[in-house]
């Protein structure tokens, strides 16, 4: 049988309305970092892929608006920001349990080689995916014969 009481990640952040006895030691952790803010903050997953002459990023955003994403590329460190905002409306709602709520999230990786030239951004069906060329160094190796 299945319970109905949510996952409890080791960070999530959750109201309180009383105070309650932590049933394990990550309970304990989850409320000593409970921040008591409308937006959470939470992390996405991304892989990141090296395809020889340019790397993949791809960012699973379910759920997200294409305008509530933000990518930039900053001397080899790629940046995505997400900013989900929850509704007035939404909030006068009489929910017994709510699990989505407004959350901001930054994710960075450094890319020493990438270049700012030729790069592309998709998302479809949750997933965001970045490609980045690399930069192409011209080799300027002459071979000298030996008499």
């Amino acid at each position: 049988m299945t319970s109905m009481i949510p996952y409890r990640s080791l960070f999530s952040t959750r109201p309180t309305l009383r105070p309650v006895i932590p049933a394990s030691l990550f309970d304990a952790f989850d409320d000593m970092l409970d921040l008591s803010s409308d937006v959470a903050t939470k992390a996405f997953p991304i892989d990141v892929e090296d395809k020889g002459e340019s790397y993949e990023v791809k960012a699973y955003l379910t759920g997200v608006s294409k305008d509530n994403i933000d990518v930039e590329l900053n001397e080899g460190r790629l940046s995505i920001s997400v900013e989900v905002e929850g509704s007035k409306e939404e909030q006068e709602k009489n929910y017994l349990q709510r699990e989505f709520t407004a959350y901001s999230a930054t994710r960075g990786v450094y890319l020493k080689d990438a270049s700012s030239e030729g790069l592309s951004a998709g998302y479809v069906d949750g997933v965001l995916t970045v490609t980045i060329p690399k930069i192409v160094e011209k080799q300027n190796v002459t071979k000298i014969a030996i008499d």
